[in-house]
């Protein structure tokens, strides 16, 4: 192993760190007009840092090859990268050093790698009944979540029964 090897690992520990600390993973539900369920799943890393230090986030951004960077009105500045492909990708590769979100790395990427394969208009009652678990087990997970949406509303938001297991 050369040490540009070693540098990339040392790499992506960091971020890893950084996510730990700093950073959310979220699956997200967005309404949408323009399609028949009337909403879509959308996959997020989300990086934070005071606006004044946002160096690290510009490297990151840089690393991966992807993102955004925003600066809010509170100071803060985020780095999203969106997408079920690409935040799969990213989170297999943090995956070994994540140490405090290891549940929502594992379930997201769970979640991106079923809705990268099968378009929500194509998924099963049982997809998308495993799709909001997943979504609800993230939500658990993190911090604070103020969102008042249960699990009964998003079924009934995503157009199906809900079946007593």
């Amino acid at each position: 192993m050369g040490s540009r090897s070693k540098t990339h690992t040392n790499n992506l520990a960091y971020i890893a760190g950084f996510l730990d600390g700093d950073g959310s993973l979220m699956l997200q539900i967005k309404k949408r007009s323009d399609t028949k369920q009337g909403v879509r799943f959308m996959a997020t890393i989300c990086l934070y840092q005071d606006t004044r230090h946002e160096k690290p986030l510009l490297w990151m951004r840089k690393m991966f090859g992807i993102g955004y960077i925003s600066r809010r009105s509170d100071g803060m500045s985020e780095l999203r990268i969106n997408g079920f492909k690409t935040v799969k990708e990213i989170l297999l590769q943090l995956q070994p050093f994540i140490r405090f979100k290891s549940v929502q790395a594992k379930t997201l990427i769970e979640a991106c790698e079923m809705l990268e394969t099968v378009k929500m208009r194509n998924m099963s009652k049982q997809q998308l009944r495993k799709i909001v678990d997943l979504v609800f087990i993230i939500k658990k997970e993190n911090y604070a979540s103020q969102s008042t949406l249960n699990k009964k509303d998003l079924y009934k938001e995503l157009s199906f029964k809900l079946f007593s297991n």
